[in-house]
């Protein structure tokens, strides 16, 4: 690994960026962590605890969605680095992918109670196949315009650790939309049971218009700095060939994204596995009971996020940013293995901790991974002479999203290899074992392998102050 010295943390006025933005820009994140990942938080215990759909189908349809998501981020990476609008290369597409994301993120769960297995697993797919690429016509260039925000080194940070922690407000919805639905009026007096469906359609439809809000916000408050430079001297258009192909071959991009392959294929793996560990190990079968303590896992999920970015960003600023995101690799290994002592029925509050914990590392794992995403942008700029951050942000997202759809995949049938039984209340000590060991074996083998390729990323803070000396010397600041 190469040594990193941080000798100089300032950053020049010109190169800040408003509070007014970075809080701007944050509010954007909800549309990403609603739009992609909050339905395969749902689908299980909506399509397979209360529908009845079997886990290995909605394994399936999660995988073929993320599939189809992680085809459509690179047309819309590459349609962004090549739009010149009065409007920029961005913010139109911004604009138009919350609309209809917003819109769409209700009726995913909008389906008849009575739907037999096959019905359900058509809707799973044909409706998220409609919908996926709204969200990637707002994401690609929303995460392009982070990259383009600022030049400097640890402002980068700035802007990436305001974006962490506004979502971690967002990341709560996974935890409270489980226990909305115990709400006294989705009570269905027919069946004696909480309608759940009906609860996650209202709550879905009130999350689709913050959605909406959220990117009107982003369209209207955050400009885009590097535009009328790109505008002016780069005129050949960006071939789709160089949105894949080409950006493949720079290699501290290759580094990143297999590090960060291997952590969230490591924690998608396992996504639902944390659910069924409440449930029916913590809570001993009783849902309602399990929904309710997902909510204040939540809240526990929230707090150590939400003291996960700062505490690494200041890290970072003293540290640089490749021996803090090794660093926190070493917490997610710790944080993972300590599930197996924090998961218990005795102590169920212990989840919290455990939640928690997960959070610290999750939140400063991805702010690290995007604000060192920025520094690649220059690297490539020097080497190519191009700006081609919708390339570099469809590239890694489709690596991204294809881990994440085998993780999906894959945790349909590391649910089923456990053991589990929909049928049953109460599940026997094997699955039970087994789905505490996965809960915690995967994602710790998932950081080992990221750390092990992040030690070999080249990019310093020192290197980044020579790249930026370079460009400016080329073709002045922007």
């Amino acid at each position: 690994m190469p040594l990193q010295t941080p000798a100089n943390s300032f950053t020049a006025p010109e190169d800040r960026v408003p509070a007014r933005t970075k809080i701007s820009y944050g509010l954007g994140g909800s549309i990403d962590m609603w739009g992609h990942w909050l339905y395969p938080n749902l689908a299980y215990p909506v399509f397979q605890i209360f529908l009845g759909l079997s886990p290995r189908l909605v394994g399936t349809a999660l995988m073929l969605v993320r599939l189809v998501d992680a085809l459509s981020d690179p047309l819309f990476g590459w349609l962004s680095d090549n739009a010149r609008t009065r409007f920029g290369r961005r913010r139109p597409f911004i604009l138009v992918g919350a609309i209809f994301a917003g819109i769409g993120l209700p009726l995913l769960f909008f389906v008849p109670s009575g739907w037999s297995g096959n019905q359900l697993f058509w809707w799973m797919l044909g409706s998220s196949l409609v919908y996926i690429p709204f969200v990637s016509c707002f994401n690609m260039p929303y995460q392009s315009l982070g990259n383009e925000l600022t030049p400097d080194y640890h402002e980068r940070t700035s802007v990436m650790s305001f974006k962490g922690a506004i979502q971690k407000v967002f990341e709560v919805a996974f935890f409270i939309g489980l226990p909305f639905t115990n709400l006294a009026i989705f009570y269905d007096a027919a069946t004696g049971k909480q309608n759940i469906l009906l609860g996650v359609q209202v709550f879905c439809g009130i999350l689709g218009l913050l959605m909406l809000v959220n990117g009107l916000m982003v369209f209207f408050n955050v400009k885009e700095r590097y535009y009328a430079n790109v505008a002016a001297r780069q005129t050949d258009k960006v071939s789709l060939k160089e949105s894949i192909y080409e950006t493949m071959k720079c290699r501290p991009f290759r580094l990143k994204i297999i590090a960060g392959l291997c952590f969230s294929l490591g924690s998608s793996m396992v996504g639902s596995l944390g659910y069924y560990a409440t449930v029916y190990y913590v809570a001993g079968g009783d849902t309602k009971l399990g929904n309710n303590w997902n909510g204040v896992l939540g809240a526990g999920w929230m707090v150590g996020g939400f003291l996960g970015v700062p505490a690494l960003a200041w890290v970072c600023r003293r540290l640089g940013k490749l021996p803090t995101i090794l660093l926190t690799c070493g917490i997610g290994f710790a944080a993972y293995g300590a599930t197996w002592f924090l998961y218990s029925p005795s102590l169920p509050w212990l989840q919290v901790c455990s939640s928690a914990s997960m959070a610290f590392t999750a939140a400063g794992y991805y702010m690290l991974d995007q604000t060192i995403g920025a520094d690649i942008m220059d690297y490539d700029e020097l080497n190519t002479g191009k700006r081609r951050e919708g390339a570099f942000s469809a590239c890694g997202s489709w690596m991204n999203k294809a881990g994440n759809a085998l993780g999906y995949f894959l945790s349909g049938q590391v649910l089923a290899l456990t053991g589990f039984s929909a049928d049953k209340t109460v599940q026997s000590p094997e699955s039970i074992f087994w789905i505490r060991a996965l809960l915690a074996g995967i994602p710790i083998t998932g950081v080992c392998l990221a750390a092990l390729f992040l030690w070999r990323y080249p990019l310093t803070q020192k290197k980044m102050t020579e790249i930026r000396a370079q460009l400016e010397a080329r073709r002045g600041k922007v």
